[in-house]
């Protein structure tokens, strides 16, 4: 009886300890979540600049191969989820295959940054840093990755440029056939088909008629429209917390994600303009061509290698809406592949960094040059 005692006794004193700890890391969660942030640990430098963008500098340890890679992100997005974990890092993972890494950020956006479009990054500012990059790397072609909106980047980019620089590309979850991309996709149909039955309103739309002050979206609501996108996998996430909370690891991941989701910048007027209207309305890229201004730009001016991948589970940008890519270019070196996990995850997940991250590195070292 006594000894019956003395176990519940301890197995009590063993449920109060656990139930404080947790207690204690969800505390430590809600008030103080910034300090266990882990992103952005790789160091780098700044070998450059252009406007607000600052030109990140990952050197590898042991440097293998000529050509750098270089990441042009999406806006909207801090850089943490180039460098999301010291034992998860798409920077990290590269610069220790061998491959030089830089890395363009774009910096903070406001009100005053209403009127950049996607003409002000595709034939301004990608152009600049990258004449910068080929400078300091000492190699006059690159491999050049975009991601979502950063993907239409790239690819209009090296379609628009001539010398491009570009040896590789990669463009990963962005949309081609935008009208293919699930419910939103059809969503977008239907509107560009009311439009179209109305000229007058089509016009002022697709012209710049609308106010730049009702276009242009500061950054907390970037991050709500990014949550409201995949409500199930922030109600997940917030999920796992709740039920592990004496798992330290999670906690940290926890916090790091959301930091990154809660933290967003905003878009420019002129961005959302030219992604809302041009490419997801219109859906001109499913035809191999954009309109922008007085520019006429084809992806069949694209020739180089080319690797397209799509989120398996991707609802914002579906693998249907990335596929077309395939058969618009003139390059004769082209793979495209699903990748583990949704809009987010196919950068981030540990699926992506186990399966998709050495295919990418495997791919890159046979089209690259060896030092």
């Amino acid at each position: 009886m006594i000894m019956r005692y003395s176990q519940f006794m301890q197995q009590f004193k063993k449920t109060i300890a656990d139930k404080q700890y947790k207690l204690k890391n969800l505390g430590t969660r809600i008030f103080y979540g910034k300090s266990l942030v882990l992103s952005q640990a790789t160091a780098y430098d700044v070998i450059g600049s252009y406007q607000h963008s600052k030109i990140r500098y990952y050197a590898a340890p042991e440097k293998k191969y000529l050509e750098p890679l270089v990441f042009v992100a999406p806006l909207a997005i801090k850089m943490d989820i180039y460098d999301l974990y010291p034992y998860r890092s798409l920077i990290k993972f590269y610069i220790e295959q061998g491959f030089d890494v830089y890395l363009i950020d774009w910096g903070n956006f406001s009100y005053r940054d209403r009127n950049l479009n996607f003409l002000s990054f595709i034939d301004h500012a990608i152009p600049n840093c990258i004449e910068q990059i080929v400078t300091h790397s000492k190699s006059d072609q690159i491999s050049l990755h975009g991601w979502s909106m950063a993907g239409i980047f790239v690819l209009l980019y090296t379609a628009l440029r001539q010398n491009n620089y570009v040896k590789n590309l990669i463009v990963l979850g962005s949309p081609i056939d935008s009208f293919a991309s699930g419910g939103i996709g059809k969503l977008y149909k239907k509107v560009n088909h009311v439009l179209e039955k109305n000229r007058a309103l089509q016009h002022k739309i697709y012209s710049g008629g609308i106010p730049k002050r009702l276009l242009h979206t500061p950054g907390f609501l970037n991050a709500f429209g990014f949550k409201i996108l995949d409500p199930k996998g922030w109600y997940e996430g917030h999920k796992q917390l709740l039920l592990n909370l004496d798992d330290q690891k999670l906690l940290h991941e926890h916090a790091t994600l959301g930091y990154f989701l809660n933290h967003m910048i905003d878009y420019p007027a002129g961005i959302n303009q030219d992604m809302l209207f041009n490419v997801w309305l219109k859906n001109p890229l499913n035809q191999g061509y954009i309109q922008l201004e007085d520019k006429k730009i084809e992806l069949k001016n694209i020739d180089c290698s080319l690797l397209i991948g799509a989120g398996q589970s991707d609802q914002m940008v579906t693998a249907d809406a990335v596929r077309p890519l395939t058969q618009l270019t003139n390059s004769l070196d082209v793979t495209f592949t699903l990748i583990p996990g949704g809009h987010l995850g196919l950068m981030s997940s540990q699926k992506s960094a186990d399966e998709f991250w050495p295919k990418m590195s495997q791919w890159l070292a046979e089209r690259s040059t060896s030092t």
